[in-house]
């Protein structure tokens, strides 16, 4: 079926603002892709160095005529459960590559942190920050020249991206991402929202509460709900950087351990010494960028990847804008509801068809390109078929036709919203995002005053206080990626949902992130320019009237254009970042972009997708209302 015009409109338009860049980038890897393979170039000094801790085989195959050497870049810790089960994957993958006559060494290590470990406290004020730290470790880790192909064993949050954006700067270097699988299911997650409710409103104790997020966190594996770390997984599929629904196979299972070896013979057969060369940075083109952002809408995933695959499309030399996303959310249906968009987990949406059949509907309705070069033979249509095990050999057969359960996927005949889960937000507020599939469409719009505060906390004492109104729209400002490293403002959720339950009209508006798991409370999140930048926020005061409309766009001030020009900026009454590691980052705070181009702290991509190739006139306009509101303040934004 041909494109649908608006997904074709959209490519089109990303690939004419991408053509300096773009072209920048490909002859870069070009330069590096004719140099050959570059072991071949060493010095024997260094050569011997990069074999010289290898066995006898290794050895032997690494230092004659060349033959496939795998770079290994893991993000394994013990603390993360998603990450915990790839400790044994470097012997598993350097003895699948000897068996193909290859060799794979771990190039390198990178930093992991664990969102839900520091939920609320000051480690996740780093926790942004991280990936592009884990970019320049990917960088670092490939820059031996010893290898002919790579494997990125990754999942969580900030780290997949980290690892693309690394990875795309070797992007001559074919590349592949190994997943390591969910944990089976706990107890269902509406049980546990329940009782963190319940213990927002002081009707549980500590220890009910941690005994149910000790069975909903319960063993190795990716959490089950649909946050970032499993979004991640659905946009690699979609860019066809990771083997057709490998995402969701159980860790420890033989089905994980086939696609695993496969992933190896992968990554060897389009290696640079073969004859069926594939790099990453010509398979991750602008095709690839809208086939992410497309299942990213129509599986409702994490609000974080409308930063972080602005900076990914940004690596590869693609300029990705908020409305180009918010135009394919606009056409893009929903097609799946699990948590926090629904009841069900990802093993209840694998079982129900997972990828496979989102893939193939979103094909067959023109809502996704099917004409991309993948790592696996058969490009984009492989990613509608599923893994299966005969006897020891791994097969792929064609996905379920029909979803074997409605409540959880439906086909786009039979959406569950004909939009996407994702809209952006206008208004002289500024730009911003909502997650409208995790929203009933009741709870949408709302109409409140301002409850202004600079951290979370304050809204928590608050609370406690009794001091909070009836309704209220909770402005947290000052948690932006310049205020103090963007961090996810999720300990919000269990006291906002518990209002709403009560029957309380509530919402919530912030230049800080939600989650992934960004739940049933109206959000608009990400607002840009953040206040640290002299954004509309830092004008706000306590009182101030608030119109957050999801379903039109909007977020607006109601407030008079005189009484808002002679406002004085609110100071930022946040600590100083002193502590717990936060000033090593002193200098990404102070060079950070600002949210809608991917919050980046370091270099990436071709010198010319740096600022100047951005509209900032177009990116910033507040619209004709804002005009009042803005003229009077000097914003640092521009």
């Amino acid at each position: 079926m041909s494109l649908h015009p608006t997904v074709q409109s959209v490519t089109e338009r990303i690939r004419q603002r991408s053509a300096a860049s773009r072209r920048a980038y490909l002859d870069g890897i070009a330069r590096m892709r004719d140099e050959g393979p570059l072991r071949g170039r060493l010095s024997c000094a260094n050569l011997a160095h990069g074999f010289a801790a290898s066995g006898p085989v290794d050895k032997q195959r690494l230092r004659a005529e060349p033959t496939a050497n795998i770079g290994i870049v893991t993000a394994y810790n013990d603390m993360l459960s998603a990450h915990q089960p790839y400790e044994s994957y470097p012997e598993f993958i350097r003895n699948a590559a000897r068996a193909l006559g290859a060799t794979a060494q771990v190039a390198g290590g990178v930093p992991a942190m664990c969102d839900g470990v520091t939920q609320g406290r000051a480690g996740m004020e780093l926790s942004l920050f991280s990936r592009d730290v884990i970019a320049q470790a990917t960088a670092i880790a490939l820059s031996h020249d010893m290898f002919d192909s790579s494997v990125y064993l990754g999942i969580c949050d900030k780290i997949v991206p980290g690892l693309l954006i690394g990875a795309l700067a070797y992007g001559h270097l074919p590349a592949i991402f190994v997943p390591g699988g969910p944990m089976t299911p706990g107890i269902p997650n509406k049980t546990k929202a329940a009782v963190r409710e319940r213990y927002a409103a002081g009707e549980a104790t500590r220890e009910e509460l941690l005994e149910v997020e000790a069975q909903s966190y319960h063993s190795a594996g990716t959490c089950t709900f649909y946050g970032t770390a499993n979004s991640n997984q659905t946009m690699l599929e979609a860019m066809g950087v990771q083997l057709p629904s490998a995402a969701f196979i159980n860790p420890g299972t033989p089905l994980r351990e086939a696609l695993t070896r496969e992933a190896v013979s992968r990554a060897v057969a389009i290696s640079a010494l073969g004859n069926d060369y594939r790099p990453l940075g010509e398979l991750i083109d602008e095709r690839a960028i809208v086939n992410a952002v497309a299942m990213l809408m129509a599986t409702g995933g994490s609000t974080n990847h409308t930063i972080h695959w602005v900076a990914v499309a940004r690596a590869a030399g693609i300029l990705l804008t908020w409305d180009d996303m918010d135009a394919l959310s606009q056409v893009v249906p929903l097609l799946a509801r699990v948590y926090p968009n629904g009841e069900a987990d990802v093993n209840r949406y694998h079982a129900a068809g997972g990828n496979a059949f989102v893939f193939r509907e979103l094909m067959d309705a023109g809502l996704m390109h099917d004409d991309l070069t993948t790592v696996a033979d058969g490009g984009m249509r492989a990613y509608c078929n599923d893994p299966k095990l005969d006897g020891d050999r791994l097969v792929y057969v064609p996905g379920v036709e029909h979803s074997a359960d409605t409540t959880v996927l439906r086909p786009a005949s039979d959406a569950f919203e004909a939009q996407g889960g994702l809209r952006l937000l206008r208004g002289n507020l500024g730009r911003s995002l909502i997650k409208l599939s995790a929203v009933k469409p009741e709870y949408r719009s709302i109409e409140a005053p301002a409850v202004v505060v600079d951290t979370p906390q304050a809204l928590n004492r608050l609370h406690a206080a009794g001091a909070l109104p009836q309704d209220f729209v909770a402005v947290v400002r000052y948690q932006g990626p310049r205020a103090n490293g963007m961090p996810e403002l999720h300990s919000l959720a269990p006291l906002l949902g518990m209002l709403q339950n009560q029957g309380r009209r509530v919402a919530l508006v912030t230049d800080g992130r939600l989650s992934g798991a960004s739940g049933k409370i109206p959000a608009a999140i990400h607002v840009t320019p953040e206040a640290a930048r002299g954004g509309p926020l830092a004008y706000l005061r306590e009182g101030d009237m608030i119109r957050l409309d999801g379903e039109a766009g909007t977020l607006e001030a109601l407030v008079d254009a005189d009484d808002w020009a002679a406002r004085e900026a609110a100071a930022d009454t946040a600590p100083a970042p002193t502590d717990y590691g936060r000033n090593l980052f002193g200098y990404n705070r102070a060079n950070v972009s600002p949210a809608d181009q991917g919050a980046l702290s370091i270099s990436c991509g071709p010198a010319t997708t740096d600022s100047s190739a951005w509209d900032y006139d177009a990116e910033y306009d507040l619209g004709a209302d804002a005009a009042a509101l803005e003229a009077p303040h000097d914003s640092k934004d521009a």
